[in-house]
């Protein structure tokens, strides 16, 4: 799904102009990003939490040469389902 299928699927639902629900989806994205980077919790009860885990710098091994390599130390944004969201998608079949 891209940025514009999204918008165009939020202004069905909402009623929302296209337009509106592309400021929305901006909105959204920018606000979560901005509390991510502060190392606080987004939770959407029912979805999922997003959360920043921080990985420390490590020894891992090339899998076609079999040498070491420095992999740096880094933050990376984990995401959590909720119970609602796993139930839903458990249920749907393909």
């Amino acid at each position: 799904m891209t940025k514009k299928e999204f918008a165009d699927m939020m202004s069905e639902k909402c009623g929302l102009t296209k337009t509106d629900s592309m400021k929305a989806y901006d909105a959204f994205l920018a606000t979560t990003q901005d509390y991510l980077v502060k190392g606080e919790r987004v939770t959407f009860m029912g979805f999922g939490t997003f959360a920043i885990q921080d990985k420390p710098a490590r020894t891992a091994r090339n899998p076609r040469t079999g040498k070491q390599i420095k992999v740096a130390a880094k933050r990376v944004v984990k995401f959590k389902a909720g119970k609602d969201l796993s139930e839903t998608v458990a249920k749907k079949k393909k």
